[in-house]
């Protein structure tokens, strides 16, 4: 496989993933990157047949992978799941909790209030999110107390910190992983190993199969739950990696313009700071020193009323490719 530019700053080759959720449209991101720095891969889902299909799509690109039938909300799935990795492999080194999700009956809309929203469809999406959480660092957290150093992390969303309107358990589930993932931090740390990392991320807005009825409708326009109740969405995230991504942009500018003599660009500080935490900012900077990307950060960038972060632009100077042949 293609090594990952991560792997020029730590190394994680041989090291045993496990990840829930993995099949979903994040996760199966991070399973793709984890297995091009040489990561055996256990991704657990219940959907069987996705986790297979990832799995072989790693295997065949020279990736290590399982796929695994496994329901985050029942223990005894867990310990089979937990089985068959250390099986497989021997021993877990890495844990991500991914397995997460909303659903439309827990959802307020016109034709059904918060009042009536049925308790058996609250419980699951609470469950789902929290529980099997919770549930999943037990199972998989004792194998790897042994080893006295381990990795978990925890998929919250940016609903834990702003909830956002229409889905009451799915930001309170979210909140609550965020508030479990401090605590087991701690706990971990002072009664096993000050060696074992507990973290947590925060992604936005990705469609995937179970959130697709929520947030696209039948046209396949989007259909945005947030904290107003009118604006516009222009498009929905989707999980890129920003060097490979900056690269990719900066060549294809090149060839329309018959290479890069001198870029001037106003990159948003954000990206500097999500290059910081990713531990990819020298290689950023390397990257624009290549192209010849001149410039400063900005705040994001103003498009008429609205304002937009997470933003790289500038002009580029060049020659024009010939169109003689």
């Amino acid at each position: 496989m293609n090594k990952h530019p991560a792997q020029s700053m730590f190394d994680l080759s041989g090291q045993v993933a496990v990840v829930t959720g993995g099949a979903g449209v994040l996760c199966a991101a991070i399973c793709r990157c984890l297995a091009e720095q040489e990561v055996k891969v256990a991704i657990l889902d219940i959907n069987n047949q996705a986790a297979d299909r990832l799995a072989n799509e790693i295997i065949r690109v020279g990736g290590e992978a399982i796929g695994i039938s496994c329901d985050v909300c029942n223990r005894p799935s867990l310990e089979a799941a937990a089985g068959q990795v250390t099986g497989t492999w021997g021993r877990v080194d890495l844990l991500i909790n991914g397995a997460g999700g909303n659903r439309p009956l827990a959802t307020t809309r016109p034709e059904l209030s918060f009042f009536d929203l049925p308790a058996d469809a609250l419980e699951a999406v609470f469950n789902l999110n929290i529980m099997g959480t919770i549930m999943a660092c037990q199972v998989f957290g004792r194998l790897m107390m042994a080893e006295k150093k381990a990795t978990i992390l925890n998929i919250s969303s940016m609903n834990a910190f702003r909830p956002l309107t229409r889905i009451p358990v799915y930001s309170a589930a979210k909140a609550g992983v965020s508030n479990f993932t401090q605590w087991l931090a701690v706990h971990l740390a002072q009664e096993y190993s000050p060696a074992i990392r507990v973290n947590a991320i925060a992604p936005g807005f990705f469609v995937g199969e179970q959130n697709r009825s929520l947030l696209m409708n039948e046209d396949g326009s989007l259909s945005f739950f947030c904290a107003i109740d009118e604006g516009l969405v222009f498009t929905v995230a989707r999980p890129q990696d920003m060097l490979r991504s900056t690269e990719e942009a900066l060549d294809a500018i090149g060839d329309e313009i018959g290479g890069i003599d001198l870029v001037i660009g106003f990159d948003c500080v954000l990206r500097r700071l999500d290059a910081e935490n990713r531990q990819i900012r020298h290689q950023m900077e390397d990257l624009y020193q290549r192209y010849g990307v001149v410039g400063f950060h900005t705040y994001g960038e103003q498009f008429n009323a609205m304002h937009l972060n997470q933003t790289l632009t500038g002009i580029a100077f060049g020659k024009r490719a010939s169109q003689t042949r």
